[in-house]
């Protein structure tokens, strides 16, 4: 026999009695089914609720032909009349989710014709997949138009039409459906086939965010937060957004533009720095003129500072030059070179004694060395290389 689908009746209600039909082992826990239950299943995008049935955890509810199954941990005695309390707050975050993205999806397909051909009801936010693009100017203006129609508070209408009357509707659906069809429709914004839970009021749902659109096959695939979660968000950001604020000593409306002008300036002194290092390597370099084999050690440089420098320095050695950033706690970063020369030997000799890796062209190789300074320096006085260390 059928569950009783309590949560068709009143989508508000949060406690209920019912028998324990049935209680069956898995591997997981156990399987209990009710005559009756608030508990809806997994289905139609919509995750399934959590509660409790006689202080028992329910942490997950699923469909099992026409019985609905409620997942728990510890077994429950056939024959037993037991509490059911569903978790509410999970429950009307759903519902707004669910709401929300029906008049969402309804409003795209009235104006742009595009189905909703992919949907996720994730735990954080909810993603539409559609099947024609659009732009964020359209989106926004989907937003508005979505937010406006929320704060009208118009009633929610579901209904089972016969299929003499559904033939005469045109509703949105992702198959063709027999026999009995439910139809959720928010007025004047979406009439759609489907099974989930919804909020009664659209002022309900409170507010709709879309926050990212985003290239999807051959659409597009929004995210979007409605209700608890859009307030969530917007607090989050407005937060966000003050201390950053503060650290730039702005106005809260100001923050963009000052932003852009952290660039820029960021941007400007790259360039200064990046003209003062050039200056550097080429000092480095005219002060090695002559020297012929070289090694030196450099602080704080990253691997393409190292290459620059030492490439620098080939120009005016005569002969192999090795530079070396870092310490010993974290090793040095190299790299060797010698003008229409071939430094492999002397590299296979330092990775091998240095404990180091590394390679690259014959005149030309980078790699990282895990030994002390102490190690290094004594390798190179052994190869015969002059030291360049200021």
């Amino acid at each position: 026999m059928a569950t009783e689908r309590l949560f068709y009746k009143n989508v508000y209600q949060k406690e209920f009695k019912a028998m324990v039909k049935a209680c069956r082992q898995t591997d997981e826990g156990y399987q209990v089914i009710l005559d009756r239950t608030l508990f809806y299943p997994e289905g139609g995008g919509q995750p399934a609720d959590h509660g409790i049935l006689d202080g028992i955890p329910v942490y997950d509810v699923q469909y099992e032909g026409e019985e609905i199954c409620h997942m728990v941990k510890e077994p429950l005695r056939e024959g037993k009349e037991v509490t059911g309390m569903i978790d509410w707050e999970r429950r009307f975050d759903l519902m707004q989710q669910h709401s929300g993205e029906h008049i969402v999806s309804g409003m795209i397909h009235e104006k742009y014709g595009y189905e909703n051909v992919g949907f996720h009801m994730g735990e954080e936010r909810i993603t539409i997949d559609l099947s024609g693009p659009l732009t964020l100017p359209q989106v926004k203006e989907i937003e508005d138009k979505v937010n406006d129609y929320l704060w009208e508070n118009r009633e929610t209408n579901i209904f089972y039409p016969d299929e003499e009357e559904r033939n005469k509707i045109s509703y949105r659906s992702k198959k063709e459906l027999t026999g009995e069809v439910r139809l959720v429709e928010f007025p004047g914004a979406d009439l759609c086939a489907c099974c989930g839970l919804h909020v009664s009021r659209t002022g309900e749902i409170g507010m709709v965010r879309i926050i990212s659109c985003k290239k999807f096959r051959e659409g597009v695939r929004l995210e979007m937060l409605s209700g608890k979660r859009a307030f969530r968000y917007l607090s989050m950001n407005e937060e966000q957004n003050a201390r950053v604020a503060v650290s730039l000593s702005v106005k809260e409306e100001e923050t963009a533009n000052a932003v852009d002008r952290l660039q820029k300036e960021i941007y400007e002194l790259k360039g200064q720095l990046k003209e003062e290092k050039q200056k550097r390597f080429a000092g480095r370099a005219e002060a090695l003129t002559g020297k012929g084999n070289v090694f030196l050690f450099e602080e704080a440089m990253d691997a393409a500072e190292v290459r620059k420098c030492t490439d620098a320095i080939l120009d005016t050695c005569g002969g192999i030059a090795v530079l070396l950033s870092g310490n010993d706690t974290d090793g040095y970063k190299y790299a060797a070179g010698q003008r229409d020369g071939n430094v492999r030997e002397l590299v296979g000799r330092m990775n091998k004694k240095l404990n180091g890796r590394g390679g690259g062209k014959p005149f030309f190789a980078q790699g990282s060395l895990n030994a002390d300074r102490k190690q290094v320096e004594e390798f190179f006085r052994e190869e015969g290389f002059y030291s360049g260390t200021c």
